[in-house]
């Protein structure tokens, strides 16, 4: 637990470090789990972007394969616990929708 204190214009966080070894392991793996969710997140943003992007571009075919590759993506999402279910179906639907209003 991380404690903070006042200082004259604004708040400092102590540093704090545990002393389990079971708990430094915690904060290590953690750390590198949050890196890793960070990554996937940004990633899966790129691929929307590129996604919208190609749906502004009005070319079909290049949509349908980069819908494809969004899907596959929120999938993946689901299956490492990065987003709920529920929020993975309600984006592919928007998505599909989306790219049937090209057609």
């Amino acid at each position: 637990m991380c404690y903070y204190y006042q200082v004259r214009f604004g708040t400092k966080e102590v540093s704090c470090v545990p002393n389990i070894k079971s708990a430094k392991k915690r904060v290590k793996v953690t750390k590198a789990k949050t890196l890793q969710n960070k990554m996937f997140k940004s990633s899966l943003k790129t691929e929307i972007k590129k996604f919208k992007a190609a749906l502004a571009g009005g070319d079909k075919e290049l949509a349908s394969k980069a819908y494809v590759a969004v899907v596959k993506k929120v999938d993946k999402a689901v299956a490492k616990g990065i987003l709920h279910k529920n929020n993975a179906a309600r984006k592919k639907s928007q998505y599909t929708l989306m790219l049937n209003k090209m057609a």
